[in-house]
């Protein structure tokens, strides 16, 4: 085993563990292979980094699946949505560039982390309600919308997923966390359409990090199950507070 393997293996699990509660795996495992890949070609780190988080994503939602009543039907439109809208995405990274759209991100984020502060209730309990066709129409919206986003810029998809099902539909945390990971799925399955195929995916390194993803998954959405929302709105602050203040710092250095 190589020592970058070595090194990747443990930031893998941390990636898959903090993915599975809250999403945002990227913001380590990605970083990590750049760093510790520096002459690699970007495009084959960003595609061996897909392959990995989808095993960890895959064993996530599969394991929530198994303990949280999910509504399958909205659940499934939007996946389906995010797919299409991913696709889209990536194929419209030449005509905008990402920089211009990092502003807009920022302000999201500051208006998302206000509102989930100043609300401590939102999110902790779930209403129950049953969905409608009107729910329905907001799920496609919002997997189009986000799948759209993750194609094109991604930092962040979990989080806004969790905060949009949270809002919309009056899930709690863990329930709305669960929803994303499906969501999420899509989107990654939409890139991996385009990175296996083209041969950017270097699988003496995915295969092992994606295996340590699962490992790390399975504990993380253990901990979410077991600490509840309180504990999952908390990380959700946390990353998200992580998150802006990784796109400021991208934004004026």
């Amino acid at each position: 085993m190589s020592h970058e393997l070595l090194l990747l293996l443990p930031i893998a699990f941390m990636a898959g563990l903090i993915d599975a509660a809250v999403g945002g795996g990227g913001l380590i495992q990605l970083p990590g292979l750049f760093a510790i890949l520096p002459r690699e070609i970007p495009a084959v780190l960003l595609g061996s980094n897909k392959f990995a988080s989808i095993m960890g994503t895959a064993s996530a939602t599969w394991r929530y699946a198994r303990r949280i009543e999910l509504p399958w039907k909205m659940v499934l439109f939007a996946a389906a949505a995010a797919f299409c809208g991913s696709y889209l995405g990536a194929r419209a990274v030449h005509l905008l560039s990402a920089q211009a759209v990092r502003p807009l991100v920022i302000v999201l984020l500051v208006v998302m982390l206000a509102y989930t502060w100043f609300k401590p209730q939102f999110g902790q309990e779930d209403a129950g309600r049953p969905l409608t066709r009107r729910d329905l129409g907001i799920g496609l919206l919002i997997g189009a919308g986000i799948g759209f986003y993750d194609g094109f810029f991604g930092p962040g998809t979990g989080s806004f997923l969790i905060f949009l099902f949270v809002r919309f539909f009056h899930f709690d945390f863990l329930r709305a966390s669960a929803c994303a990971k499906v969501v999420n799925l899509a989107t990654n399955l939409a890139a991996l359409a385009f990175f296996v195929p083209a041969g950017l995916v270097l699988y003496s390194i995915a295969i092992p990090m994606g295996l340590a993803n699962i490992a790390g998954a399975q504990v993380g959405t253990r901990l979410a199950l077991k600490g509840g929302n309180l504990w999952v709105r908390r990380l959700f602050l946390g990353l998200a507070l992580t998150l802006l203040t990784k796109l400021l710092f991208d934004l004026f250095r």
